[in-house]
């Protein structure tokens, strides 16, 4: 039960990820110009390839690699890092984007994942008290 309550969160952020990079790019577009709405655009579609990215590599780590995972996250991570920097540095020198656009972009997974977590738990906080878990905000 504890695997597939993992799996619906984990899609749920996906999803919520997309509509809220919709939403904020939709905002920018009436709202701002031509050029951060270009910067919330490639920033969000960076944050969320990394977010694929990680996913995949964990779960590459948990089940094929188990012995050794540690090293394997390590040196992907380092990938994941060099990739995004290299991608990063592109789009600021390269693209006529605005910078404050391109970090509002990148910060779409991360505000959706405070979004997400802390509405699943306000929907029925009193369920980890029954599982004699004194936490309101603690995921399991």
């Amino acid at each position: 039960m504890v695997d597939m309550k993992r799996t619906i969160l984990q899609r749920n952020i996906e999803i919520g990820n997309w509509v809220a990079l919709g939403i904020i790019l939709a905002l920018s577009f009436l709202f701002l110009s031509g050029r951060f709405a270009l910067g919330v655009l490639l920033g969000g579609l960076v944050s969320i390839v990394n977010f694929y990215w990680l996913s995949r590599d964990l779960k590459g780590a948990l089940v094929r690699h188990a012995d050794r995972a540690k090293p394997f996250m390590m040196v992907k991570f380092y990938i994941r890092f060099i990739v995004t920097g290299a991608v990063l540095f592109v789009f600021i020198t390269r693209a006529p984007i605005d910078i404050f656009g391109l970090v509002l972009g990148l910060s779409v997974v991360v505000i959706n994942v405070i979004v997400t977590v802390v509405g699943s738990n306000l929907k029925n906080p009193l369920r980890r008290f029954r599982k004699k878990n004194a936490s309101l905000f603690i995921a399991r």
